[in-house]
């Protein structure tokens, strides 16, 4: 199975999106909306149709970048909301990108990706943030019965596959998921070192 641009491209056409819950996920605005400091620097990778980032530009936070290899949906996102600066929406592959930032967003980008990928991924989500940096989000807690995408997996997994790159500041059971994923789903924060 090749989840390339194009696999994504065509869910997206065929309206197969299961992943996009029509706003911001409340785990996430939860988190967000407590802190004060605005200028910090945020990635949201695999952003879709990047409702965590609009809620956060909303709220004052200026400093988003939202990154995603499907270009039909990062163009409807800048014909949507046009006052959202055109020079942080990265089209690219999130494994190329090169920057750093203060905090990264995970919102069902992990679980899109092959499980044989997920080292690399934090592989790379430890280069990309700075020292101090946090990776907050989302994991599915549960095996999914046919093969994804999604991806599911667990905390015991999750702890066995960030522990050695991440301090594990929370990873719980989300007590603020969506009605269809409520008891299926961890919060997490991770802190680069």
């Amino acid at each position: 199975m090749k989840l390339d641009s194009h696999f994504w491209s065509k869910k997206y056409k065929l309206q197969q999106t299961g992943w996009d819950i029509g706003y911001a996920a409340p785990a996430i605005v939860s988190y967000f909306d407590q802190l004060d400091d605005k200028n910090v620097k945020i990635l949201i990778p695999g952003c879709g149709n990047a409702y965590e980032a609009i809620h956060l530009f909303e709220k004052g936070f200026k400093n988003i970048y939202i990154l995603d290899f499907v270009k039909e949906t990062l163009e409807k996102f800048e014909k949507k909301h046009p006052d959202f600066p055109k020079k942080q929406i990265l089209f690219k592959d999130f494994f190329s990108l090169e920057e750093q930032f203060d905090f990264i967003i995970e919102q069902t980008f992990f679980c899109a990706l092959l499980p044989n990928q997920r080292k690399e991924y934090v592989t790379k989500m430890k280069s990309l943030l700075k020292p101090g940096g946090k990776l907050v989000g989302i994991f599915f807690d549960i095996d999914f019965e046919k093969s994804g995408p999604p991806f599911g997996g667990n905390k015991k997994e999750y702890l066995k596959l960030f522990s050695s790159s991440f301090k594990i500041k929370t990873l719980e059971k989300c007590y603020n998921s969506i009605p269809p994923r409520m008891g299926n789903e961890l919060f997490f924060i991770f802190e680069a070192d």
